[in-house]
């Protein structure tokens, strides 16, 4: 009949539509599934280049830590033989002005004999006669000679010492400036192997 026909076909039309939808979602779920999958794929990926990064991050971090270090003992070596070159100076020149004092006391030590011993001569020349006053003025002058040429002798002595003394400071300046050039050039060597190896880390990544 006519109505069978209708429910027949109606009947057919509902399974055909639930096949489709069961094919629409059988397709659907294989899309998701593919989809999730590449999603799976990339966020492994992604990890990956996280470990990657965080391990290149952290020989970075271990590299600058060192050669913070290196500086820092550097920078303490540079003071310490700052220090140690003040110190030698200021020694020396101690010694220069001791030496200075002690020239300048034997000098007032020299006058001071040489005017004592030219009011003496003065007394001996009013109360002796002619002779013994010129035997006595001829034994002053053997000894003031003898006096005046054992303080050249000494003051010869003392003069070559300061010479020394400033030659021993010349050359402290001259070992402090090598030692400070060769700092600088043992600190760019550092720096230059430091950014040869991060370049070559950061090539190598």
């Amino acid at each position: 009949t006519f109505q069978a026909n209708i429910l027949t076909e109606l009947k057919n039309w509902k399974l055909n539509l639930i096949q489709h939808h069961k094919l629409q979602m059988r397709q659907e779920k294989e899309k998701h599934a593919t989809h999730v999958k590449q999603l799976q794929n990339e966020v492994e990926n992604l990890k990956e280049l996280l470990h990657t990064y965080e391990v290149s991050i952290s020989r970075k971090d271990e590299v600058i830590t060192n050669l913070s270090k290196a500086l820092e003992k550097q920078k303490e070596r540079v003071e310490l033989m700052r220090r140690f070159t003040l110190w030698r100076i200021q020694h020396m020149k101690a010694k220069q002005e001791e030496c200075a004092i002690r020239m300048a006391d034997k000098h007032f030590q020299t006058a001071l004999m040489k005017k004592v011993w030219a009011a003496w001569r003065s007394v001996c020349e009013e109360r002796w006669k002619d002779n013994v006053a010129k035997a006595c003025q001829l034994r002053a002058e053997d000894v003031c000679v003898q006096l005046t040429n054992d303080y050249e002798a000494k003051i010869a002595e003392l003069t070559a010492t300061v010479e020394q003394t400033k030659a021993e400071i010349l050359r402290l300046h001259s070992e402090r400036d090598q030692y400070e050039d060769t700092m600088k050039k043992a600190f760019m060597r550092g720096v230059c192997a430091l950014n040869l190896e991060a370049m070559t880390m950061f090539q190598s990544k």
